[in-house]
């Protein structure tokens, strides 16, 4: 047996038994690793996620950016960019007004790094984006419209 075989074979074998303790409860899944917030997840508009994440009414701030097509050809797949240059960003969101549930992300920004993060969200229908940056115990934001044409979530 070659070397590349064994290995295969001793990967497939140990996921195999990560997959068992998880199912028998002996481990955690990762999910229940996660830290995250259901509630915010879960919240219908801007107001109760924010609410939800226990953040304050955010100022509008032209240090953070929302970087994304005006238009989203399919809802499923709207390539969105927040950039912050506010200082000592720890935490970046975005918010879909219209979208079943709300909040469609959060980053954790750890110290020193660069507030900049792209991601793909879904859209159901044409809606405002909101992006949120939290700094310094304060919450900015800043907004755009995208206009969908095949919604994606559902729609």
């Amino acid at each position: 047996m070659t070397q590349v075989n064994r290995d295969r074979r001793r990967a497939v074998v140990g996921g195999g038994l990560f997959a068992a303790l998880v199912a028998l409860g002996l481990l955690p899944s990762r999910a229940a690793l996660a830290d995250w917030n259901k509630a915010a997840f879960e919240g219908k508009n801007i107001s109760d996620t924010l609410k939800a994440l226990g953040l304050d009414t955010p100022a509008a701030s032209g240090a953070l950016q929302l970087v994304a097509s005006e238009i989203a050809e399919n809802g499923a797949v709207v390539p969105i960019q927040i950039v912050s240059r506010i200082p000592n960003t720890t935490r970046l969101a975005l918010m879909v007004e219209r979208n079943p549930n709300t909040l469609a992300a959060t980053f954790d920004i750890p110290p020193d790094a660069l507030a900049d993060v792209t991601t793909r969200i879904k859209m159901s229908q044409t809606s405002n984006v909101v992006a949120l940056a939290v700094a310094d115990g304060k919450v900015f934001s800043t907004a755009k419209e995208i206009v969908v044409t095949i919604g994606g979530c559902g729609g």
